[in-house]
């Protein structure tokens, strides 16, 4: 196949609206692994919630997590990168948030971690659920073992946009990206989808025109980018697609379907 290392974000592209994985995308990513395609999903998820798509879908390999932030090897859930965050400048940020009612919560590699645990909103707790994550108790900085990778802001779409365009005044020390409609990650300077794949191309031995990556959100245009076909999903913004090679079916018209048969298997 012309294309060896194959990228796919999860929420709103390999997963329909119902972060269901049909059986037509399962189908298309046992064929590409048959005929020598390396499958990663590169997602905002965690590895904890991202790896059981691997498994469902019979694959090891790596998942590039937390957009990018932490790359793990599927098989022993080994870390093989991470890009660490100076978890103390994020203190203006959650005093913003705290003083708004605003939720947010701090990730390393593995766990997630909240303000009032025993007290979180109805919103939270379903996200929570539905992501099938259990989070902690914030520790103090200092108490932390593992280096802080993501920080993100959960809240209504209205006071998510006032919350970027003040963020956006601020001296910037992290990578903020809109990840959904609902979320605001920040990372390393120097963690990015794109970044992550790049680097894992590199330890692989994989040329860059040899990736393929499929994607659907802004959080996607650093791995849309530089894989050497990008691919849109349909249901993705117009800056997303405009930063595209192609334009594929929406997610719940398993668009990853046809652009693997397409670019991969044709």
């Amino acid at each position: 196949m012309k294309y060896k290392l194959i990228a796919l974000d999860v929420d709103g592209t390999l997963l329909h609206d119902d972060h269901s994985l049909s059986d037509e995308n399962k189908q298309a990513v046992a064929e590409v692994t048959r005929m020598g395609g390396q499958i990663v999903l590169c997602t905002g998820r965690s590895p904890q919630n991202s790896i059981p798509f691997m498994l469902e879908m019979g694959l090891s390999g790596y998942v590039l997590g937390h957009n990018g932030a932490a790359t793990v090897r599927v098989e022993d859930r080994k870390i093989m990168h991470q890009y660490g965050m100076d978890a103390r400048g994020l203190d203006p940020y959650i005093d913003y948030c705290r003083e708004r009612n605003i939720h947010f919560d701090v990730s390393t590699a593995f766990d997630m971690y909240v303000d009032n645990v025993e007290n979180l909103t109805q919103e939270a707790n379903y996200m929570y659920e539905h992501f099938k994550i259990i989070p902690a108790a914030l520790p103090a900085w200092e108490d932390f073992r593992e280096p802080v990778v993501k920080f993100t802001v959960f809240t209504q779409r209205e006071k998510l946009d006032e919350a970027q365009r003040e963020w956006g005044t601020w001296t910037q020390q992290y990578n903020m990206l809109r990840s959904g409609e609902f979320f605001i990650d920040f990372m390393h300077p120097e963690s990015s989808k794109g970044n992550a794949l790049k680097n894992l191309a590199a330890e692989l031995g994989i040329a860059q025109e040899e990736v393929l990556s499929i994607g659907n959100y802004y959080n996607d245009i650093s791995m849309l980018t530089y894989a050497g076909m990008g691919v849109a999903m349909d249901n993705s913004p117009l800056e997303v697609k405009a930063a595209a090679n192609a334009v594929t079916g929406t997610n719940n018209e398993n668009g990853v379907r046809d652009a693997l048969v397409k670019y991969c298997l044709s």
